[in-house]
């Protein structure tokens, strides 16, 4: 079977054959997106800009000041390597149903529209 491109993380797919695929290009835009995301500067060859870095933010104090430089990493990122992502909204929330992570644990919701194919999702990150 043919796909668009490799659905990672990599797992023996019996299926597709040596690994899994995506097979439309709504998922390959929203696993583009969440590298985007989760790709710290430097760690991608030859494009040491590349990522919003979201694991560097892991220590830093949960409130509006850290939301704020994600959010305009985010956007600054999606501007430079995706820019056939718009961006409608980022959501920070922190889940308080898991007390003992409470205020810990922060989520990430980005609704985005992938433009040429006018198709609007929801890509959810919680760290």
């Amino acid at each position: 079977m043919s796909g668009i491109s490799p659905r990672l993380p990599l797992l023996v797919s019996p299926v597709d054959g040596a690994y899994g695929l995506l097979k439309n290009y709504t998922h390959v835009a929203k696993q583009n997106f969440k590298m985007l995301l989760l790709t710290s500067p430097g760690e991608r060859i030859m494009n040491p800009d590349f990522g919003v870095g979201i694991k560097h933010y892991f220590f830093e104090n949960n409130g509006p000041r850290t939301y704020s430089d994600i959010n305009d990493r985010i956007v600054q990122q999606t501007k430079t390597y995706l820019p056939f992502i718009q961006l409608n909204k980022i959501d920070f929330s922190i889940p308080e149903h898991e007390l003992d992570l409470h205020p810990h644990q922060l989520s990430i919701a980005i609704e985005f529209t992938i433009l040429p194919l006018q198709v609007t999702t929801t890509l959810q990150i919680g760290f």
